[in-house]
């Protein structure tokens, strides 16, 4: 595969869909299931609130996973992503309820590089507060 967005149509500015994420307690459960990390911060309210946390909470990797969707949904290429780093800012907190959580992603390009590569900055928040600092991703263009 390669990228659907052509860098000479790109410019600096441009601001990627912006999309929001849904988090459940059965999402962290599944999660959990998928990538062995079975820490009981992320199942256990009990527990989360015993070491300090407001209530149970979405894993990092999968904060920084939902939100990198953004741009691989916009270049139609996972594999356009070249570099992407963040800081972890917030936690999700994923009340047990039917609503849960929801990770609110935006995005835009930040600069043009060379090699048809443009750097993305990405924008995620939940309950109105940044989630994630320094998300940033450099992804190859068509």
């Amino acid at each position: 595969m390669t990228a659907k967005i052509a860098y000479d149509e790109v410019e600096v500015g441009t601001e990627l869909p912006a999309r929001d994420f849904p988090v459940t307690r059965a999402t962290l459960v599944r999660y959990a299931g998928a990538s062995g990390d079975f820490n009981p911060i992320h199942w256990n309210e009990k527990f989360a609130k015993e070491v300090g946390l407001p209530d149970v909470i979405a894993h990092g990797m999968f904060t920084m996973a939902e939100a990198i969707r953004v741009v691989t949904d916009w270049t139609g290429d996972p594999a356009a992503v070249v570099e992407y780093g963040v800081r972890f800012t917030k936690p999700v907190v994923v009340p047990n309820d039917e609503t849960g959580a929801l990770i609110e992603v935006s995005a835009k390009v930040a600069a043009k590089l060379d090699d048809n590569r443009v750097r993305v900055d990405l924008t995620a928040m939940s309950a109105g507060q940044k989630v994630l600092g320094m998300s940033r991703a450099v992804v190859r263009l068509a």
